[in-house]
């Protein structure tokens, strides 16, 4: 046996779990509750770890393999952000403060991307992955919905009820955003399961789905709401007009059940949902807090037009334009947390953010990189045929106009931001042809 055919045959044998267990990790991780102390701006959490992990694995299976694993669209979709990002690293008033932002941005946007489109091969690794969104979510939800009812979460209008999952009340989106990605996931997964699925599966995917709703509207984020109900929506009417009909009477009568009939929260989701649309008409102070932050965001843009204030530099930019109705920063406690302040960092909207802090270069690129990451899946998604990867497909799509939704109305931090790059990669995986083996 010549070397060459030895290297290929240890590479086949090589376990599909052992090769996909740090993109598993890395799904998992987050999970793991940070220190009671500490878990704010510029934590790395295990998540974190397990991300840079990801990245040297992967690392090493493609110079093992010594191929040339990126296609030309591919190394233009995750090039593409790396230009506004250096542009904004080099030019701000001290890159070596933008240095952090320029890691991290890479680590979620870039790296981590890339590597779950070179190392999940086929359709069988991408269900694994989705999978392990699923279980994060289920988990992640109990413990919300546990919170909720023996008043052990964070604070919410003076009471300790707001579902958050093992994040805390310093990234009350953290559980919000994982258990919208199992929705997602399983929702797809329930609508078309592959065609050797076995007869249980599809039940309980519908069933986790369905349970999901539930500690996502205990979660009290009014982002991740929109998002999701969009992506679904979404997900639904790429099966069908039939199919989104049965799907959405489901919906409306679990909703019912839920809020109407057991009266879960029912009155503070109300109004939480009226506080959506009530900005100049007597807003809650942490929707008048966001518009501020939106000001002070296009103001640094207006200021640095073509390449921002710098990463990073949103916080000592944020107070010369800001007005003064802006608070000193939201109130945080419960769940296990004395009350403090948190500090306001960015504007709770990623494109924002990126327009102040790298300009019409950084923003152009961002978002190119993700539309173009949209639209090719969708362009694939409805190319077909492709019957054996269709829930791929949905899951892939519905995840990403998700995240494209929900920048909207959030940006990165936290430990769940290890899962942005996850998301990224499993939707450019589908979007770039990635039923091939690579």
């Amino acid at each position: 046996m010549t070397a060459v055919t030895w290297t290929a045959a240890r590479h086949r044998r090589t376990p599909p779990f052992l090769r996909l267990l740090p993109l598993v990790a890395t799904v998992l991780l987050p999970a793991a509750p940070l220190p009671a102390v500490g878990g704010g701006a510029g934590t790395v959490s295990p998540a974190d770890i397990a991300s840079g992990g990801l990245v040297v694995w992967c690392a090493v299976q493609v110079l093992h393999r010594r191929s040339r694993p990126l296609t030309p669209a591919a190394a233009v979709v995750f090039g593409l952000p790396v230009v506004g990002f250096a542009v904004a690293t080099v030019t701000a008033a001290q890159p070596n403060a933008a240095l952090p932002g320029f890691v991290r941005y890479l680590q979620v946007f870039v790296l981590v991307p890339l590597a779950v489109v070179l190392l999940v091969r086929d359709a069988r690794d991408f269900r694994v992955v989705a999978g392990a969104l699923v279980v994060l979510a289920l988990a992640q939800g109990a413990v919300g919905t546990y919170q909720f009812a023996t008043g052990t979460g964070a604070s919410y209008m003076g009471e300790d009820i707001r579902a958050v999952g093992t994040f805390g009340p310093t990234d009350v989106m953290g559980m919000a955003t994982v258990v919208s990605y199992g929705l997602i996931a399983a929702l797809a997964l329930a609508l078309r399961p592959p065609s050797d699925a076995p007869s249980w599966l599809r039940p309980c995917a519908f069933t986790a789905a369905a349970v999901l709703v539930l500690p996502l509207a205990l979660s009290f984020s009014r982002g991740a709401w929109i998002a999701t109900a969009l992506a679904a929506f979404a997900v639904v009417a790429l099966c069908g007009l039939r199919q989104a009909v049965r799907v959405l009477s489901a919906v409306a009568a679990l909703g019912v059940v839920l809020v109407g009939g057991l009266g879960i929260g029912s009155q503070m989701i109300s109004e939480r949902v009226s506080s959506i649309t009530r900005v100049t008409d007597a807003p809650d102070r942490s929707v008048g807090d966001r518009y501020a932050m939106w000001a002070a965001a296009a103001g640094m843009w207006r200021e640095e037009p073509a390449a921002g204030v710098g990463l990073k530099g949103f916080p000592a930019h944020r107070d010369g334009h800001s007005s003064i109705g802006l608070s000193a920063g939201s109130d945080i406690a419960g769940a296990g947390r004395q009350f403090e302040k948190q500090p306001l960092l960015s504007p709770h909207n990623m494109y924002l953010l990126v327009l102040g802090e790298q300009g019409l270069i950084g923003l152009t690129a961002f978002a190119g990189s993700l539309a173009a990451v949209l639209v090719l899946g969708l362009r694939r998604l409805a190319g077909g045929p492709h019957g054996w990867a269709v829930d791929c497909g949905l899951t892939a799509v519905g995840l990403m106009l998700w995240q494209t939704v929900d920048f909207l109305y959030a940006d990165i931090g936290g430990p769940s931001t290890a899962l942005t790059g996850v998301l990224l990669g499993l939707a450019a995986w589908w979007a770039l042809g990635g039923t091939r083996r690579v």
